[in-house]
């Protein structure tokens, strides 16, 4: 069958009706008035728009109808009350659903009704603020025996931007985090994860810990074993236990000064009763000690004697050798926080718990600064009865360490990449150190470096006397400088306007702008 060619198309023109061999053509069409134009491109567009804004108008017109009928229905009804489906009030309002949801949306806009997935739109409850009234607690607590300070400045988070030089964690690129991701894993996949730990902690992780001492135990010294050992969430949990189990509330606690903040904090949580002995570059005298426990009847003394917070000190193998003497002829403790352990660089720590075997040191060692933040391990070792009160006390404050955490630890000091690790550490931390200390050097001369550290994270700044603090760390602050002051590292009223400044953060390359900003600081205040 032969297919009817298409109509001939000329132009605008019309077709006409025409002969064909004495005959009309039917099909044609034959125009009745005159061929109006065609719309041009702009016409159409402005055409489309009004019938859009039409629509537009009776939509919102519909759905504000809808919102103004159910607002009505809502302030009648109580609350919780159920409102009519999506389905009812399109029969109801002669309206579409998306009408319909439209005028829902602005009700729950407006806070007048709440969805339930599943269930329906509600009306919501009005809840009305008021003042709430927690004076009868005043009463029934009464009067605090001990006033706990607030946490440290230190363990603010500083703004994006900012140079902190106040906070006392490494920079995460200080750690081993390779190795801290595949411990956590190995741990998660082994029976750890689905069992409880012994309470004194997993066996071979407290032989490590005493292995650690052992191998600087002098010949004639006995060494601690794994059973002398009890792990810890923390070294700061580990200080309020040994301050409650060896001091006691309202009992003497002598303490250098200055001294990490935390411990400060502890011992006013533990209820005891802190005795500052000055303490300088090269640690306490040991005649100041000793004039301190004849006058005070103490029976403990909380120091740091490698790579002290906040100042760096070290305590020389005489000076401890002294002391330790000091404490022994008083009968006493000496509670030694070991926690810049793995932060030693131009010399190695010495813990003093190596060269006693009689018990009269309860030695503390963290491992939460130098393997990770998020695996809080540390360990007391303490021999003798002292060592079964602190258990006693960890025991009914926490029961046990996380198994987990435990055996990442372990995995971590065990493998043979973290003494590669700590020998890396070693010359980072000497780098970040020395530029710190150079930029203080020629951008704040004012500022006095007590001395430089051998070993931690800080260094310690004391500042013109005529220095207010107050002002001078807000002043810094207000330049996106953040360091820490000195006042709470001070069990006591502060020896003049201190300053701690932490190089293992983040960021060395910002350490000469810091140090800039701070002698800007101090100059205007000069």
């Amino acid at each position: 069958m032969t297919a009817r060619p298409d109509p001939m198309n000329r132009g605008d023109k019309p077709p006409r009706a025409t002969r064909v061999k004495g005959t009309v053509n039917e099909k044609a069409t034959t125009p009745i008035r005159p061929q109006v134009r065609p719309a041009r491109g702009d016409d159409i567009a402005l055409r489309t728009n009004w019938v859009a804004l039409l629509l537009s108008l009776m939509s919102n017109d519909s759905s504000l109808r809808i919102v103004a009928d159910l607002r009505d229905w809502i302030t009648a009804a109580p609350a919780g009350a159920k409102l009519p489906s999506t389905r009812e009030l399109v029969a109801r309002h002669g309206a579409s659903p998306v009408t319909v949801q439209k005028a829902m949306r602005i009700l729950s806009a407006q806070g007048l009704i709440e969805s339930r997935p599943g269930v329906g739109t509600f009306v919501r409850a009005v809840r009305t603020a008021r003042p709430l009234d927690y004076g009868w607690q005043t009463a029934a607590l009464g009067s605090p025996h001990n006033r706990i300070p607030s946490a440290s400045p230190t363990m603010r988070t500083a703004p994006p931007g900012a140079i902190a030089l106040h906070a006392g964690y490494p920079d995460p690129e200080l750690l081993p985090e390779r190795l801290v991701r595949t411990a956590l894993t190995r741990a998660a996949r082994s029976g750890v994860a689905v069992s409880r730990s012994p309470v004194a902690g997993l066996p071979d992780l407290q032989a490590w810990f005493a292995a650690e001492i052992g191998s600087a135990v002098p010949v004639g010294v006995t060494p601690p074993t794994a059973n002398d050992v009890i792990v810890l969430p923390g070294s700061q949990s580990g200080l309020s236990s040994t301050f409650r189990a060896l001091v006691t509330p309202g009992q003497p606690l002598l303490m250098e000064s200055p001294t990490y903040w935390g411990a400060i904090l502890a011992a006013a949580q533990a209820g005891v009763r802190v005795i500052p002995v000055p303490s300088g570059p090269s640690g306490p005298e040991p005649d100041e000690l000793a004039r301190a426990f004849e006058e005070t009847g103490a029976r403990a003394f909380y120091a740091q004697p490698n790579y002290a917070n906040p100042t760096g000190a070290q305590w020389g193998r005489e000076r401890a050798l002294r002391i330790l003497d000091v404490v022994r002829a008083n009968g006493a403790f000496l509670i030694e926080d070991d926690w810049a352990h793995d932060f030693g660089i131009t010399t190695d720590p010495v813990p003093l718990a190596a060269l006693d075997d009689a018990g009269h040191v309860v030695y503390i060692r963290s491992l939460t600064k130098s393997v990770s933040p998020a695996i809080r391990i540390a360990a007391v070792i303490a021999r003798g009865p002292a060592r079964e009160r602190i258990l006693a006390d960890r025991g009914a404050a926490s029961m046990y360490v996380s198994g987990i955490l435990q055996a990442a630890a372990l995995d971590i000091v065990t493998h043979p990449g973290w003494g590669t690790h700590l020998r890396g550490l070693r010359q980072q931390l000497r780098a970040r150190r020395d530029l710190l200390i150079d930029s203080m050097s020629e951008h704040a001369p004012t500022a006095h470096l007590t001395a430089t550290p051998p070993g931690g994270l800080n260094l310690w700044y004391r500042l013109p006397d005529s220095t207010d603090l107050n002002v001078f760390m807000r002043e810094c602050e207000d330049r996106n400088v953040f360091v820490a002051s000195g006042t709470e590292w001070f069990p006591a009223e502060p020896a003049g306007p201190f300053i701690r400044l932490n190089y293992s953060g983040v960021n060395p390359g910002a350490f000469p702008d810091a140090a800039r900003v701070i002698g800007e600081v101090l100059h205007r205040a000069a």
